[in-house]
């Protein structure tokens, strides 16, 4: 049997994780929020206050801890409370995204 030596590629290019647009974040919160609320997205109005839409405490806090898989970073499970329509949030988000990279 003849073993080959095989060069592992040390320079790898791998690209790093772009930050979503505001855009983007919007899309993927009222998706969220349509399929949560069993409602089209077109439905969702990003002027609304959370609460509207009748969120619980623990919705809030999952549609955080899903946010904060999506995004590959940590977020304040109380983030809902602090800025409390989608609009206030994709703002909130992409403003710390940017700050952050």
């Amino acid at each position: 049997m003849t073993m080959q030596n095989l060069e592992l590629n040390t320079t790898s290019t791998v690209a790093p994780k772009q930050i979503p647009t505001s855009a983007e974040i919007q899309a993927w919160i009222v998706s969220y929020l349509a399929d949560l609320l069993e409602v089209d997205s077109e439905e969702i109005e990003v002027t609304i206050p959370f609460d509207r839409y009748g969120l619980d405490s623990s919705a809030a806090v999952g549609l955080t801890g899903d946010l904060e898989d999506w995004l590959g970073c940590e977020l304040d499970p109380t983030l809902l409370y602090d800025y409390p329509t989608v609009e206030a949030l994709v703002l909130h988000l992409n403003s710390e995204l940017k700050a952050k990279s």
